[in-house]
Formats: C-alpha cells, structure tokens, sequence
C-alpha cells in the first residue's frame, strides 16, 4: 500500500545542511496501522509530512497505492492526496465555522456536488459520535471532540490513507484512548490504512499492528509490535518499551537478595500456563517473586517476571533449562553462587 524508498529529506539553514530524514525504507501494508515513533528530532514528522509530500523529499519514491508521488504533476499530485487524510496534534479547525461546515469544507474543497455533502457530513458526523455536535463551533468542543471533527474532516473524501502526526499528545489519558478506540474501529470498519507518528508508546501498544523507532533520522528497528516489545534489540527501544512495561528492579532491594535472580519472559498462549510453578514442584530450588505481570500487546499476552532462585548449583540451572524448553526466554541478572 505504501512503499517509501531511500528516502531523504535535507533543511538548508543559515548554520548549514541539516539532515531530517537520512534514507528511510519502509513497507506499510493494506489496512495496516503503523507507528512511527521517535523523540523530538528524530525525523518521524518531517517523515510522515513528506508521504503526502506536505513537504517533498530530497531524493527517494513514495509510493502510494502504485503510483509514485514524486512523479506526479500538480493536478494528479492534488488528485492522489484526496485519498490520503491527516489529522493533526493541534486539531487546525476553522474557529468561525461549525462543526458541520468545517467537515463540509473538506468535501467543497475536491469539488463534491452539494447535494451529496449534507448526507456525507452527516454520515461522518455518526461515524465519530458527534451527531449531536452538528451547529457548534469549535470553541465549545473540548479537546476530544475536536479531535474527533479532525477526524471526521480527514475521512470526508474517502482516503485509503490516514496519517496522524501526534494525534493524541494534546489529550489527556482517559481522551486518548477514546480516540486510539474510535481509530482502530475505523480501520476494522473502513480497511483503512493507518499511519501514525508519536512519541508514546501506550499509543502504538493500543492499537499497532507493527512500528518502526526512529533516531537522528534513520529507522534503527522495526518489526511487530508484539515481537519489539516481547525482545527489543536496540537501547532506545528497550528506553520507550521501560515507560510503558517497567520490570526493573531498585539496585538496594538486589542487594538484599543472594539466590540467583532471573528474568523470565514468556510469549503468547504460555504466559498463560502454570509453567513457573511446574519447575518448583519439578527441581529442588525454592522461588520468590519480586516482581511480575502479565501484559496484553496486540491481543496476545506477553509475560515478564523476575525472580530469585535458591538451591544448589546444578538444580538452578537444571531449572532454568527447563523453562527455556517450555519456551521462555531467560536471562540471568545475578547469580548467588
């Protein structure tokens, strides 16, 4: 659905060249949601602004459903942005119009005859639960609701594409994840394509299906959403997943402990089972729990745990094999003998 290719995107400045995008690929399939994500400066802004050549690429193809965005004159480049929507962290609402001509302005703007607007807008204006909404003005909207007419506005002419720069940083949690619900159910309802670039990662475990991180301009990893945060291999990556999923534990209280201390990770339908209680029962080591949980990432469960391990040698690490061969991943973090 979305190809993006060797792509760079160079600022001239008055100190120089500064480099925003530093030759970026990626594949985004059909009915896809992906996130980018990256601190201030990474690249993934000028990133998503440059897929719909909102600011065109210094070298390197986007290319949207077959056709090449680089490659296309102004009237064709004008039709083939009509297909892809955005919707902004800070909403860009026309504070004179009400909620139904700022969605209708969309549809007037690709030219839809007039007596097709009144029954799109309200279709739309269903769609984001703001039927009710209809004769506000944006000044009497809280930041949820406008929102929701963004994205009401940037569905209007039927996108195959929905790009979201920050969507939801402006919102509170509880917003957020209203919004992040209402995206996802658009996307399930209008096999969407869904593109969206933040800087946290509650937002990309909500609703991704995969993501790329993103530093000084360049992709440094990528993958499922479910896979990044089950084994991230890159230190940013493991800084993002910590605000989210936290397992650490106080240097002080490790002090206080000298068995064998372990992490042990356990992926899909295993999480589930009683794997840790079989290996008590199973080797002469007695357990304690530090610290655990189980998580759900993409649907699926994704468990974590540390704990201290105490017995002689040989069984400890006759115990830790056996959970490896039930298909958890071990690490070691101090080892009492």
């Amino acid at each position: 659905m979305i190809q993006i290719k060797n792509l760079t995107k160079t600022y001239t400045t008055k100190h120089g060249a500064v480099t925003g995008v530093d030759n970026v690929s990626l594949e985004v399939g059909k009915g896809e949601i992906f996130g980018i994500v990256g601190y201030s400066g990474a690249g993934k802004s000028s990133l998503i602004r440059c897929i719909n050549l909102l600011e065109r690429p210094s070298s390197g193809s986007i290319i949207v459903d077959e056709k090449d965005l680089t490659q296309l004159n102004g009237d064709q480049l004008r039709k083939a942005r009509l297909k892809i929507g955005m919707i902004f962290q800070h909403f860009y609402l026309i504070s004179q119009k009400t909620v139904y001509d700022n969605i209708a302005f969309a549809l007037r703007a690709a030219g839809t005859p007039s007596k097709e607007i009144k029954m799109r807008v309200e279709e739309l204006l269903e769609m984001v639960g703001l039927a009710d909404k209809r004769d506000v003005y944006p000044a009497q909207l809280s930041g949820g609701q406008k929102q929701r007419v963004g994205i009401a506005r940037a569905l209007a002419n039927n996108p195959a594409v929905l790009l979201c720069d920050e969507a939801t940083s402006a919102l509170d949690p509880n917003t957020t994840l209203s919004i992040l619900r209402l995206l996802k159910e658009i996307n399930r309802k209008l096999n969407i394509t869904i593109v969206l670039i933040t800087h946290e990662m509650n937002v990309v475990k909500e609703i991704c299906d995969r993501m790329a991180i993103m530093q000084g301009g360049r992709v440094i990893e990528e993958g499922q959403v479910y896979d990044i945060f089950a084994d991230p291999q890159k230190e940013l990556t493991k800084e993002f997943i910590s605000s989210v999923v936290s397992f650490n534990v106080p240097v002080h209280i490790l002090k206080e402990f000298k068995g064998t201390l372990v992490k042990v990770l356990f992926k899909g339908g295993v999480a589930g089972e009683g794997v840790i209680s079989d290996m008590l029962q199973s080797f002469s080591v007695k357990g304690n729990f530090l610290h655990g949980a189980i998580e759900y990432i993409q649907e699926r469960p994704l468990g974590i745990f540390i704990m201290e391990l105490k017995g002689a040698e040989i069984e400890v690490m006759e115990a830790l094999r056996y959970l490896e061969n039930r298909s958890a991943i071990v690490e070691v973090i101090s080892s009492g003998h």
